[in-house]
């Protein structure tokens, strides 16, 4: 186990929602409900998630959206699961979908080292009257850091807005200008 983390979320947010990688747990999706349209690549994932929101099987990096379709798009300790390449394409394609004056929300983490023994994080989400407690692991060769998807959200045009982190954990929001 490499780290615990505690996060606290209230439903604050009007409009539609991307979850990019909502399945398992479904955490985005139990606090916004009908709002929500959860996408993942695995739908054994989807099929585990809570009901009461839409959920569709889909590539992150190759979103089946219209541009500007979300007032929202959220990445719950998903990006951990793909490759820098992937990440680069996934975080373009939320920005395509986000409209103007939108946000993407990123909650994840630096990971030093995922092999040889896999990288793992303990969450704790409190919602209105609900608790979830979860880890989320992975096994891969190379690492990730917020510096590095900090820069491919700002390549992908977005403004960074704000910045939170605590020990490897860390959450980013970004706002499409325009």
């Amino acid at each position: 186990m490499n780290g615990r983390v505690e996060i606290r979320l209230y439903r604050e947010w009007p409009g539609r929602i991307l979850d990019i990688g909502g399945g398992g747990e479904g955490v985005i999706g139990r606090l916004y409900q009908e709002q929500v349209t959860a996408i993942d690549n695995r739908p054994e994932e989807l099929a585990e998630a809570p009901e009461g929101f839409e959920k569709v099987v889909m590539d992150a990096a190759d979103l089946d959206f219209d541009d500007g379709s979300f007032h929202h798009v959220t990445v719950f300790f998903t990006l951990m699961y793909m490759e820098a390449e992937e990440q680069r394409r996934a975080i373009a394609e939320a920005a395509r979908v986000l409209k103007a004056g939108g946000e993407l929300h990123i909650w994840d983490c630096d990971i030093p080292s995922a092999w040889p023994e896999p990288f793992c994080v303990d969450v704790e989400v409190a919602l209105p009257g609900e608790h979830i407690s979860t880890t989320y692991g992975v096994g891969k060769q190379g690492t990730q850091d917020r510096r590095a998807i900090r820069a491919m959200c700002l390549d992908a045009g977005l403004t960074l807005v704000a910045e939170r982190g605590e020990g490897e954990a860390f959450y980013l929001c970004f706002r499409k200008e325009g």
